[in-house]
């Protein structure tokens, strides 16, 4: 192990921590609203809510508080937040309050994170196995034929839904030649991996992102930075189960394993 990559480790690792418990980060998640075409209330929020062909609706006077992120005021009257899926997507706040529309297959919700949230202020770090260089191996990718291929998977809120993957990487651990099937995200890879520790030293899944592949496929799995997924830190996230085949025989003692409380 060269210190420049036990140093590079940590300095990831530290970020993570930073991440996730920053003000808006994912510990500060406290529900996620699904929207209808009616107007509703949303407890703990003022004004009204619903959903339509373009995005979150809201309806409130200048008194509630709801702040449009980049208006000169507050709203009063009817307002469009654009969700997460839209090139322009919007944000609002009430007080410290962050509200973040967000499209799912179609349905739109709206997320609210809040600093005060019990998660953040429990939050004690997260733990890791120690740094190993035998776990980021060589691996290879093989795309498939075509666009992407959903595949229909659990989610975390019982759900099932489509995961889009793009191909499958082929690396050898302990001189076992594994497979698994992984998604692009942008030019990198990622993918939902679950082992042998997976709902006892470690959470029940994680996630793995790779660097992308060079002309000839090649590219990096490094077991070191498998993470914990945003449903692991707050109950409202909506997050994907390993697809078939990506559940490991054997246990991969290297990233993160579970969320720490005070």
């Amino acid at each position: 192990m060269t210190a420049t990559a036990a140093e590079d480790w940590k300095h990831w690792s530290d970020g993570r921590a930073a991440a996730v418990s920053a003000l808006h980060g994912q510990l500060a998640l406290t529900g996620t609203h699904w929207l209808e075409p009616e107007p509703t209330g949303i407890p703990g929020l003022p004004g009204r809510w619903w959903a339509d062909a373009e995005g979150v609706r809201a309806r409130a006077t200048a008194a509630d508080g709801i702040t449009l992120a980049g208006a000169p005021g507050p709203v009063d009257g009817e307002v469009l937040l654009r969700p997460d899926t839209d090139p322009a997507a919007d944000t609002a706040s009430v007080g410290d309050l962050l509200l973040v529309p967000i499209e799912r297959e179609g349905e739109l919700a709206l997320r609210v994170f809040d600093p005060d949230s019990p998660r953040r202020q429990s939050f004690a770090g997260i733990s890791a196995y120690p740094y190993s260089p035998e776990w980021a191996v060589p691996a290879v990718f093989t795309p498939f034929e075509g666009d992407a291929q959903p595949v229909l998977v659990p989610n975390a809120d019982g759900k099932d839904r489509p995961l889009a993957v793009t191909g499958r990487i082929a690396f050898t651990v302990a001189g076992e030649h594994r497979t698994l099937t992984v998604s692009s995200a942008g030019r990198r890879l990622s993918g939902v991996i679950a082992d042998a520790t997976s709902g006892a030293d470690t959470y029940r899944f994680r996630f793995i992102t790779l660097p992308a592949p060079d002309a000839d496929g090649r590219t990096l799995l490094d077991f070191n930075r498998a993470y914990l997924p945003p449903c692991a830190f707050a109950d409202h996230f909506i997050c994907p189960f390993p697809p078939p085949g990506n559940r490991l025989d054997f246990a991969v003692e290297a990233g993160e394993k579970q969320v720490l409380t005070k």
